[in-house]
């Protein structure tokens, strides 16, 4: 009987063992890299505290922000050419996408260097990729002026996408009150802007329970706001965006 029971743990536990040694190995795997450098044409060295960021996108929907698939900072970026390396799940890749790969070089969250021309790319091949930037002239710098006191309605939420039917507002003062009314509640925050630069802190809501849906929307909200690091006006537009330059907010002025 004792020699019956310990060939059941000699070789009944070996498997179990050896499937769990194997396992990353197969996360590794999965992982695919696309490599290449980032230059430009100026004749002009980047500051020691240069920023490079380089993005994978899918940017097959015209009508909402690119999908960033992968994504590699370089702190500090040295000279060009500057080579990088951006990490992805090839499982997220489809044939019927468009791919692309955008750059941008910034000194302290102020934009230096950013990549203008569409750079579209298949994900899946090897071949080395070079991306070529165009510097930013002060002219080009991100607007800061017109934020105040308008009302913003809601038009994109990072994780909900799209909003069809605007209901939730925004608006800062300048005295640093934010706020407006969200998909259920009403909310307010204080905010900080300086520049091109915005941080909203203190986010309160009322109580009032909606749709679960409704409710989803809302939490996306009150998170992309305690996100935002940067913005910009265009268009009639208030784009906010995070600390790593993705866009998470997009409002339109209301008339």
């Amino acid at each position: 009987m004792l020699d019956r029971i310990a060939e059941f743990f000699i070789f009944g536990v070996v498997p179990l063992v050896v499937g769990i040694l194997v396992m990353p190995e197969l996360s590794v795997a999965a992982e695919k890299t696309l490599k290449g450098e980032v230059t430009y044409r100026e004749r002009v060295a980047l500051p020691p505290n240069a920023v490079l960021s380089v993005q994978l996108a899918n940017v097959s929907q015209a009508d909402a922000p690119a999908a960033v698939i992968g994504e590699r900072k370089i702190a500090p970026a040295g000279q060009v050419p500057i080579k990088f390396e951006v990490s992805f799940d090839p499982q997220v890749i489809r044939p019927d996408m468009t791919y692309v790969l955008q750059a941008r070089i910034t000194v302290d969250d102020r934009l230096l260097f950013i990549s203008d021309m569409r750079h579209q790319v298949d994900p899946l091949s090897d071949a080395p990729q070079t991306i070529m930037l165009k510097m930013v002239t002060s002219s080009e710098q991100p607007a800061s002026a017109p934020v105040f006191g308008q009302i913003w309605l809601i038009e994109y939420i990072d994780g909900i996408g799209v909003i069809a039917e605007p209901q939730a507002t925004f608006r800062i003062s300048e005295a640093g009150k934010a706020g407006g009314s969200g998909p259920c509640n009403v909310y307010f925050a204080i905010a900080k802007v300086d520049g091109s630069t915005i941080a909203i802190n203190d986010i309160g809501s009322t109580f009032k329970a909606c749709a679960p849906e409704i409710m989803a929307e809302e939490k996306a909200l009150f998170e992309a706001l305690a996100k935002a690091a940067s913005y910009h006006v265009d268009a009639g537009k208030l784009v906010i965006a995070d600390k790593d330059g993705r866009v998470i907010l997009r409002f339109n002025a209301a008339s």
